[in-house]
């Protein structure tokens, strides 16, 4: 009876997330500095598994953060966070593979052959005109809010996303810390995604 009452209970890791839950909530920057350091390395690994390429999965693992907390008003606390956060990097990350590998092929739909070799259906390619257009405005929104960053956020978003340079290589010609520069590049994209978001709203 009493490993059943040990087991339902909840676990004081989770009750602490709960806790720096509602303090990020009410806007605690230290609540959401808690929660990155706690779960980043963990969430790295669990990206890892499924990329290779570590810079990717430095940007997959900044930007999971990135959604998480934009919906955290969503978040259950019936649920671990842990739980949910795993579920959104998980997605997020197939999400990111899908787009890739959608560049060359489409893979949703795979078709076996009576011989059960499997052929793939090949994205549609014809030509569409608003694509074109929104593909530009979008564009012209996210370079707009990249102008728009405060000067140290707006020079690594720039080295990192333009200029296609790594972490170690932005770290160095800067002469930062590699963590100073994780962080402003996470605070950078945290900046960028919450413009972005108030001018889809205003559209």
């Amino acid at each position: 009876m009493a490993r059943g009452n040990k087991d339902n209970a909840p676990s004081a890791s989770s009750e602490q997330d709960r806790a720096l839950v509602k303090e990020a909530l009410s806007g605690s920057q230290a609540a959401y500095n808690q929660l990155v350091d706690k779960y980043q390395g963990a969430l790295s690994r669990h990206v890892g598994r499924m990329i290779r390429k570590q810079s990717e999965v430095d940007d997959l693992v900044q930007e999971c953060f990135i959604k998480a907390f934009s919906a955290l008003n969503s978040y259950s606390s019936d649920y671990a966070f842990s739980t949910w956060l795993y579920k959104i990097a998980t997605n997020h990350t197939i999400d990111y593979l899908r787009k890739k590998k959608l560049k060359t092929m489409s893979i949703d739909n795979p078709i076996k052959t009576r011989d059960g070799e499997v052929e793939y259906e090949l994205p549609d390619t014809s030509y569409r005109p608003d694509r074109h257009i929104q593909e530009d405005q979008r564009r012209e929104l996210i370079q707009e809010a990249i102008d728009d960053l405060p000067p140290k956020y707006h020079k690594v978003i720039v080295m990192r996303h333009q200029q296609e340079k790594s972490y170690d290589e932005i770290a160095r010609e800067l002469d930062l810390p590699l963590g100073t520069v994780k962080a402003h590049i996470f605070r950078a994209r945290a900046l960028l995604y919450k413009y972005l978001r108030e001018k889809r709203h205003m559209m």
